[in-house]
């Protein structure tokens, strides 16, 4: 399966992060890839996840104001060549795909020659049968989202970002 977590709310890393662990419960092969988090912050998910025994990759630089647009296209190009090797190894049963639909939603700088969507695609519609594919983020592509097997879209009803409170430990990070 491709299973697709999109939209404006909040919950997509945190649902991804639910499969991942009901998965390797099961005694399933987990691998976590993160497109934007960078690992010199420390999120919560990431290090539950390693104490799990689940590989978590986080090949981000943070957010694209706060690197330069060659910074981000290098780290862009490495964790995608990461990500499709993953994918198409064979090696895993779950490989999440953390925030690469807001990777190839980037339009402040060029990414089509280091992440091509048309690779993505490929890439998903050749994983071995075995291999199921979680993509999170908002922003996902047309190409992604008609692909898919299942697409659920997190809707934004109320925030607490709009009363000024900054992210939490434990919440948010």
């Amino acid at each position: 399966m491709v299973i697709v977590y999109t939209g404006d709310g909040k919950g997509k890393t945190t649902a991804a992060v639910g499969l991942a662990v009901r998965a390797a419960g099961h005694g399933k092969k987990v691998i976590v890839i993160q497109f934007i988090k960078s690992p010199h912050r420390p999120y919560g998910e990431a290090k539950v996840l390693q104490q799990l025994g689940i590989g978590v990759h986080q090949t981000g630089v943070g957010f694209t104001w706060t690197k330069t647009p060659t910074e981000h296209r290098e780290a862009l190009q490495k964790g995608w060549a990461l990500a499709k090797e993953r994918v198409l190894s064979g090696e895993y049963d779950i490989v999440i795909l953390d925030e690469l639909n807001v990777a190839l939603a980037i339009t402040s700088f060029p990414i089509d020659d280091v992440l091509p969507l048309q690779d993505v695609v490929h890439t998903l519609l050749n994983k071995p049968a075995h291999t199921h594919v979680v993509v999170t983020g908002r922003g996902a592509k047309e190409d992604i989202i008609q692909l898919a097997d299942l697409v659920t879209e997190m809707k934004e009803v109320k925030h607490y970002y709009h009363q000024g409170v900054q992210a939490m430990k434990g919440i948010d990070l």
